[in-house]
């Protein structure tokens, strides 16, 4: 069993982290899915083994433009979102998991926490922590075997 905490589109907003704090130190893997990649400079210090930074469209510090890790039985593509035009539907995202042959895709940008599947692709976005939202909201996965289950946690 593996488990993620994944987050997005934290813009400059990382007093939320430290609410988590005891999460991030348990979890086998953490990925910051961009705006602000920055922000995830800490954590990548503090955890540098299992930290992985994706570059947003607002991102300047650096991060990859997207990963794909393999954990337990599924593979898992990341990405911000933006170059697959999430803001106006998943299907092209869908597409380019399938097509790197992963079963699960994770991208942000949209700043609306959802899971859904679509064309056989868990499609998961952790909302947002930026100051401006709401809710500030992060995904909790568990990956066992083929089994995927995610939760999308409010904090706010």
């Amino acid at each position: 069993m593996k488990t993620f905490v994944i987050l997005s589109d934290t813009h400059y907003n990382t007093a939320p982290l430290s609410k988590i704090s005891v999460v991030l130190a348990e979890c086998d893997y953490i990925i910051h899915l961009g705006d602000m990649a920055s922000d995830a400079k800490e954590l990548a210090r503090a955890y540098p083994e299992k930290t992985y930074v994706i570059a947003g469209n607002n991102d300047f510090w650096g991060g990859e433009s997207e990963i794909v890790l393999e954990a337990e039985d599924r593979r898992i593509f990341a990405c911000h979102g933006h170059r697959y035009g999430v803001k106006s539907g998943t299907s092209r995202l869908a597409a380019a998991a399938k097509a790197k042959f992963c079963d699960i895709a994770l991208y942000g940008h949209t700043h609306v926490s959802d899971v859904h599947e679509e064309d056989g692709v868990l499609l998961i976005n952790p909302g947002c922590m930026t100051r401006y939202s709401p809710q500030w909201t992060y995904c909790y996965l568990v990956v066992n075997g083929k089994k995927a289950v995610a939760t999308i946690v409010n904090i706010r």
